[in-house]
This record gives C-alpha cells, structure tokens and sequence, in this order.
C-alpha cells in the first residue's frame, strides 16, 4: 500500500475560517479545503488546483503551519479506512480574488455539498476533521507555539 500526500488550505477572512461541507453516512463533517498530490506535481500546485476544484478560488500560498498523518486503521473510521496513510501538509492561504469570496467550487469531492465560513470562535461546535487541529489553529490565533509535525492524528 502506498502513502498518499495531501495538501491542505487554513484560510482565513478576518474572524472566520473557510470549510469545505460534507455529508456522509453519519451525516454533516467539514474539511480543510485540498486534496491528494497527483504523479509529477508539486506539493504547491496540488493546494491550488485542489482548491479551485472544492471552493472555486485560486489561493496564495503561505508558511507551512503543520504537518498531520492519518493512519486509517488507528482511528475511528478504521472499518473503511484501514487501508489509508496520509501525510496532510497544512498551509495558511489566502484568496487571490478576496473581493469574490463565494465562487462555485468546479470539481467538488462526491461528498462535498457546499463551503461555510465558520466562526473561528465556535469550532469546536462543527465536526472537523482532523477534530484536534482546532486547537491548533487556536493556538495560532493566539500567537502561542505549537509543534509543526503533529504525529498520527484524527
């Protein structure tokens, strides 16, 4: 089995961060927008296109806050998951054309019914994942210091 390489956007508008909104078989979950590195691309132009694709935006790309893995079979969704190793690169992005903050996504995941602008104050409200990098994001906020690498978490 091999391990897959994502990339993913924290974007941020004043006190809100950008979601992507999904719905499985437990119902309503939201992601960081970004996606899976195709053979022969940057890590970089991976973050782009995949956020064209699920929120219809072009991005700037800034410093890498963390790095997560996501071993399927340690985690709660191991049943479906337990094939799946993920290393998630986690940049703080912003959007190129901030005066059109709600374009249509054109290539949303199948699971993918929309985006929402979250309050940043009320995330632990919303089912995220990965749930522990709210706090992280928080700390971020915060100005405090968090780790880079965030190991195996969900």
């Amino acid at each position: 089995m091999n391990i897959r390489n994502s990339a993913k956007a924290i974007i941020f508008n004043g006190e809100k961060i950008l979601l992507t909104k999904n719905v499985g078989d437990d119902g309503l979950y939201y992601l960081f927008p970004g996606g899976g590195q195709e053979h022969g691309e940057t890590i970089s132009n991976t973050l782009i296109r995949e956020c064209i694709e699920e929120v219809g935006q072009e991005v700037q790309i800034g410093e890498l806050l963390h790095i997560r893995e996501y071993i399927g079979k340690n985690h709660e969704h191991a049943a479906y998951d337990f094939n799946v190793h993920q290393i998630e690169y986690y940049f703080i992005c912003s959007l190129v054309n901030k005066t059109s903050p709600n374009k249509v996504p054109t290539n949303p995941d199948s699971y993918q019914v929309g985006i929402d602008w979250a309050d940043i104050k009320d995330l632990e409200q919303y089912r995220i994942y990965p749930k522990e990098l709210t706090k992280y994001i928080v700390k971020y906020i915060r100005k405090e210091n968090a780790p880079v690498y965030l190991g195996d978490i969900n």
